[in-house]
């Protein structure tokens, strides 16, 4: 039997590991300070061997200068052999002309197994025969050097056993690993405090906060309090505590609405039953004959019959259930006339009206949906006038224009109240924050934008204007040729 795969919350709730990022940091400190010690170690040994056989040829020059200055040669042996006890070595000679004498000699070398020309080795046959001498050579076998002899003679040549030189190489090499170990752990020591304070501790800081704060996102004293600093940390600390506001505000926002959704599904049943009952009063008043009564009751319907569609559209308001619109040729002025009537202004209100629609303008659109997307610019309007202060009964005016450019047409709602604050500007077509307001919930504009925009147009707030100027631009739609030709046949 297989085992499922392993989930995304699974893989979020995995403990952590114990060798955490200080441990990681602390491990590559040391690793990386002793490799940086062996590349120092690998030339420091070829110059320690080449410097001690420099110190052996120094002191046997110094042998041969004085066996050399004997008379006739005569040395005792007992003295031959502690000269060349002293400088380690079986034999001792030395070339001067064409003539190369051999000096001293204790006793038969036997056969050289390597050879070393101090006067032309490189640095790369130093390394490795300074490998060589410490991993391949054994502590008997017998080494000549060469090198040069500065007071006098071409060259001073000794033979000596390579024991010598490997035990001195092994307390150099024991010494250097000593040190290394003792920088390693004074610098590993010392850069791991230095990021373990600069770096660890504020992400330890950063991913506990994150921890906590996706515990309980709508917590507002789970967002991180950022530092002071100025370098990338204190940059990511800001971000950080941005983004946590705006997830919070977010999510307080999304709670709202679905407690604003919950209520409004509450009240829908009951809000349609009360319009259900009005439209049966109004059926019974379209049958007195009263001229006032005959001339209204039509108006009173069709407000109802639109107060019962916005009812039950309301639940489905920012999803894609909004119906798309049903376009015909419609007379802009009549519409606009009904947006006058709906919101109860005559001439003798405070507030004057102002309709300047193109005669005989037709536009192609939806009437209820237009109607609703003006009925909404102009409602804010009212609204922002009512509530002006001072208020200006003469001065106090709602316009509404209407005007054809090619083959759009140009719809301006305007007012002359106190203008559309700065802080609703950017976000002014969105729902509960686009409001013009104290106390909006901004669905007006959010409702009239959807509208205009499901009939491809375009609505925006006009800058340079006396108080607020939304513009509507409708567009028509394109319409074969065969389709005009067909209308005006019907015609």
């Amino acid at each position: 039997m297989t085992e499922a795969p392993a989930t995304a919350d699974d893989q979020r709730q995995a403990p952590p590991s114990r060798f955490g990022l200080s441990g990681k940091l602390l491990f590559l400190t040391v690793l990386f300070v002793m490799v940086a010690e062996v590349l120092i170690y690998v030339p420091s040994i070829a110059n320690f061997r080449l410097n001690w056989l420099a110190d052996r040829l120094a002191a046997a020059h110094t042998a041969a200068l004085v066996l050399e200055a004997a008379p006739s040669g005569m040395v005792p042996d007992n003295l031959t052999k502690q000269i060349l006890d002293s400088i380690g070595a079986k034999t001792v000679a030395m070339k001067m002309g064409n003539q190369r004498r051999m000096l001293a000699i204790s006793e038969n070398p036997g056969p050289i197994h390597h050879n070393v020309d101090l006067r032309t080795i490189s640095r790369t046959e130093a390394v490795l025969e300074a490998m060589q001498s410490l991993f391949l050579c054994q502590d008997s076998d017998i080494i000549r050097a060469v090198g040069p002899a500065p007071m006098g003679g071409d060259f001073v040549e000794i033979v000596f056993e390579e024991g010598p030189l490997r035990h001195a190489m092994f307390r150099f090499s024991r010494n250097i690993l000593l040190l290394s170990l003792a920088i390693s752990a004074i610098t590993a020591a010392l850069v791991y405090l230095a990021l373990h304070y600069l770096f660890v501790r504020p992400m330890h800081r950063l991913t506990a906060n994150m921890v906590t704060f996706r515990e309980d996102p709508e917590n507002p004293a789970r967002i991180v309090i950022p530092s002071r600093r100025k370098d990338e940390i204190g940059i990511a600390e800001h971000e950080l505590s941005a983004m946590q506001r705006d997830l919070a505000a977010m999510l307080q926002q999304k709670s709202h609405l679905a407690a604003l959704g919950l209520a409004v599904s509450k009240i829908n049943h009951d809000l349609r039953n009360l319009l259900a009952s009005a439209q049966l009063f109004s059926d019974r008043l379209s049958a007195i004959s009263d001229p006032t009564v005959q001339r209204f009751a039509p108006k009173l319907m069709r407000a109802l019959e639109r107060a019962i569609a916005f009812c039950q559209s309301t639940l489905s308001y920012g999803q894609v259930t909004e119906p798309p619109p049903e376009r015909r040729a419609v007379l802009l002025e009549g519409l606009v006339e009904e947006v006058r009537e709906t919101l109860g202004l005559v001439p003798e209100s405070p507030i004057r009206w102002v309709g300047a629609v193109e005669r005989g303008l037709h536009v192609d659109a939806d009437p209820d949906q237009l109607f609703r997307a003006m009925l909404n610019l102009a409602r804010n309007a009212l609204q922002a006038l009512e509530t002006r202060v001072p208020n200006d009964p003469g001065r106090d005016q709602l316009r509404i224009t209407g005007r054809r450019e090619g083959a759009v047409v140009v719809i301006e709602v305007s007012d002359t109240g106190p203008g559309v604050a700065s802080r609703a500007r950017t976000h002014l077509f969105e729902a509960f924050q686009g409001s013009t307001r104290p106390g909006g919930s901004g669905l007006g504009l959010a409702i009239a934008a959807e509208l205009v925009r499901a009939h491809g147009g375009e609505i925006r707030l006009v800058d340079g204007t006396i108080g607020a100027t939304f513009r509507i631009i409708i567009p028509d739609r394109a319409v074969e040729l065969g389709a005009r030709r067909g209308e005006r046949a019907r015609a």
